[in-house]
């Protein structure tokens, strides 16, 4: 009798699962290297088609429209050698004071002076100007070879007073003299608000005829107009005209 070997039977149904699973996962594999270079395209191209999102592609800045900067132009410039320019003033009628103080030695260092004048202006003369004085201590060495008018402007407090225009004119010897310009700040050796003028090249008396007077930048007066005396001697060939501010 033949004996038959029993044959074991083929797991049929356990292939068709690891067929599925197997498909399933390069589907899986597929979709994650679609998605991966979907990444990478975005990453390289940002406005390309694949971003939803792309950037502007222009960024609108606003224009500011020009302002207007003035310039400021200096009325004029002081050079190292500074000389001031004459500049010629029509005639004022303002009058003459009457109440000038008579001209004396009193010394540099007076006390302002705290009643204003009539005409109601910002600087008067301290008490005791105008005064003669020798320009030995300001001018070592040049004797009689010079004659000059110098002070200084000081505010309510007591301080220097800087950048007012001080102007000298009049008439010396019975000749009219040419107006000249000159700035608080530019003769420090009278204090820091000082000024100086030369007047002549020799010691000169006259009467009255020469004045001073403060301005400020619109040539608008702050003091009257401050008539002195001159000398022909030596030992007062320089003016003192100090200006203190009253209101």
């Amino acid at each position: 009798m033949d004996t038959f070997e029993e044959k074991p039977a083929t797991p049929r149904r356990k292939r068709s699962f690891d067929m599925v699973w197997n498909i399933l996962t390069v589907i899986v594999l597929l979709c994650v290297l679609c998605t991966g270079g979907a990444y990478l395209s975005v990453f390289a191209s940002p406005s390309g088609g694949l971003n939803p999102w792309p950037p502007a592609t222009e960024i609108i800045i606003p224009t500011l429209a020009p302002t207007f900067t003035p310039t400021v132009t200096p009325r004029f410039t002081l050079q190292p050698s500074w000389t001031p320019t004459p500049i010629e003033v029509l005639p004022t009628n303002t009058p003459r004071p009457t109440n000038t103080p008579l001209i004396t030695d009193t010394p540099i260092g007076f006390q302002a002076s705290k009643t204003p004048t009539p005409g109601g202006f910002t600087f008067v003369v301290q008490r005791g100007s105008p005064s003669a004085i020798s320009g030995e201590g300001f001018h070592p060495g040049v004797g009689c070879g010079w004659m000059g008018v110098a002070g200084q402007a000081t505010s309510l407090n007591g301080s220097p007073v800087i950048g007012l225009f001080v102007q000298m004119g009049g008439s010396l010897g019975g000749q009219t003299i040419d107006t000249k310009l000159s700035m608080t700040g530019t003769a420090v050796q009278y204090g820091q608000g000082g000024f100086e003028f030369t007047i002549a090249d020799e010691p000169t008396a006259s009467s009255g005829t020469l004045w001073i007077q403060l301005l400020d930048q619109q040539n608008l007066p702050l003091s009257d107009k401050i008539y002195f005396n001159t000398y022909a001697e030596c030992e007062k060939n320089l003016i003192i005209i100090y200006f203190a501010q009253v209101k």
